[in-house]
């Protein structure tokens, strides 16, 4: 059986995408710089906040910012979805991170992270009240 280890995302801003995120979610932190990785990022011109591939650490998944220059021209085919206790509290504090609100569903909100990408913010009972509706 195949276990999701990784998760890597293009970012036009490698660095600022990872501090988004690893803010975001819960339990997971940016990968800090020992002095071997100051040593490689010097010896081709980057500092910790320029660098190519940002790691974020977090409970059983590593996710990867690595830097892309072609911009995001559409929807992306893979998005995020997450669960929080309060959905108003979440959406606000992805707002305040640097979110911005795209769409407000029944249950959950779309938004997209600083370079575009879209992801989702649900309720803790969004799944649940989708299979109540489908019930009724």
């Amino acid at each position: 059986m195949a276990r999701l280890k990784e998760l890597v995302i293009e970012a036009e801003n490698p660095h600022q995408l990872a501090r988004f995120w690893a803010d975001l979610l819960d339990e997971f932190e940016m990968r800090g710089y020992d002095q071997s990785e100051i040593q490689r990022l010097d010896a081709i011109d980057r500092t910790p906040e320029t660098d190519p591939s940002v790691a974020v650490d977090g409970p059983g998944i590593v996710i990867f910012f690595n830097e892309t220059t072609r911009p995001k021209t559409e929807r992306g085919r893979i998005h995020l979805d997450l669960m929080g206790d309060s959905l108003d509290f979440e959406v606000a504090r992805a707002t305040r991170l640097g979110a911005t609100i795209k769409a407000e569903r029944e249950g959950y909100t779309v938004l997209q992270d600083p370079e575009g990408n879209e992801f989702c913010i649900q309720g803790p009972n969004a799944w649940q009240d989708a299979e109540d509706r489908d019930d009724d």
